[in-house]
């Protein structure tokens, strides 16, 4: 018997099991009238397995009982044994559906505005692609790259429905079969990228990452992730998302490159999550082809941190300066307040 807050599914078993009991019958005796092992009326009186017409026939012999009774009580049970199990789930979801920030979505216009508790469960199980909202924690489902400077439950589950809108807009691009090789021989131009403007840089990147199989999707930063990138295969593409929040041109540059050594090191499409040894392979990654080590260095031992000098050894590095400003005050050569004027902040549209 299986029950829900409105349903009782109770398997035509327990009806075999009042007759057995009326007629003074023990399964054991019943198995053999039946012609059946006593495993199989066991798990039949349990509702464990389906009373087809065959054994509606047998009992209709047995037991007297027309088989059209036995055939109707089994509808009767399945149907509301479904039911129940859906309320059952639907209670599951509605109860997991809160730990997603279903109104900023909303508000982004990723699922319908609704206050219904029902309704929110049905317009995410459509958005995830999952028949049950509790899937969405699935491994073989995520199996995501990404990058973020904060970690909580609630920000994992943020991510998660950030990253399935980037699959979802990835989805309407067109990209060229997968070239990693390719990808990677480009990273020369894409330093060069760092030092135009976004309305010139954006659809070139775009363009050349679908040139090498990348579908890149600008996304708009969803509360509480603590994103800036994530990356993942979906279907034959690969999927790259970088989030506007906070888009210093440092930021942005140092995130996608984040997101590339996940691709160079094979990172993306595992089961398992990644490690922190994967994240600091990867930070690894964009901080030594964003800037030589060998131009680091000379630029530090130099000592001269004024504008024009950081400006200058941008020049001579071919990047943006706001990217040696981010790196310097990241390792703590210069203070957080230290030149801030040189570094951009994008206006992406996302």
């Amino acid at each position: 018997m299986v029950e829900s807050k409105t349903y009782i599914a109770t398997p035509p078993g327990a009806t075999i099991k009042e007759q057995l009991s009326d007629r003074g019958i023990t399964q054991k005796e019943f198995a053999a009238r039946m012609d059946m092992s006593e495993k199989h009326i066991s798990r039949l009186i349990n509702g464990e397995v389906h009373l087809t017409p065959e054994v509606a026939e047998r009992l209709e012999y047995v037991l007297g009982i027309p088989a059209s009774f036995w055939n109707k009580l089994e509808s009767i049970y399945r149907e509301k044994l479904a039911k129940a199990k859906d309320e059952n789930k639907m209670d599951e979801d509605i109860s997991f559906s809160k730990k997603i920030p279903y109104k900023e979505m909303s508000k982004l216009g990723w699922v319908p505005k609704t206050s219904n508790l029902k309704e929110r469960v049905v317009n995410l199980r459509k958005f995830f692609e999952v028949a049950r909202l509790t899937s969405v924690t699935n491994k073989r489902i995520t199996r995501i790259a990404w990058r973020k400077l904060g970690s909580s439950k609630k920000s994992d589950y943020a991510l998660m429905a950030w990253a399935q809108q980037a699959k979802i807009e990835a989805r309407k691009m067109e990209v060229s079969p997968i070239n990693l090789q390719g990808l990677f021989e480009e990273i020369p131009q894409l330093r060069e990228m760092t030092r135009q403007e976004p309305e010139k840089f954006c659809p070139a990147l775009v363009d050349l990452m679908a040139r090498h199989g990348i579908a890149l999707v600008f996304l708009p930063h969803l509360g509480g992730s603590f994103l800036h990138g994530a990356t993942f295969y979906d279907g034959g593409k690969i999927v790259m998302g970088l989030t506007v929040r906070g888009a210093y041109a440092d930021r942005f540059w140092f995130s996608l490159f984040h997101e590339l050594g996940h691709i160079h090191y094979g990172q993306i499409g595992k089961d398992d999550a990644l490690t922190s040894e994967d994240e600091e392979k990867a930070d690894l990654f964009a901080r030594d082809r964003l800037i030589s080590l060998v131009d680091y260095q000379t630029f530090v031992q130099n000592g001269d941190f004024s504008s024009r000098a950081l400006s200058s050894a941008a020049d001579h590095m071919g990047i943006d300066v706001g990217i040696l400003v981010g790196r310097l005050q990241k390792e703590n050569i210069i203070p957080y307040s230290k030149g801030n004027q040189l570094k951009k902040k994008y206006s992406l549209s996302a």
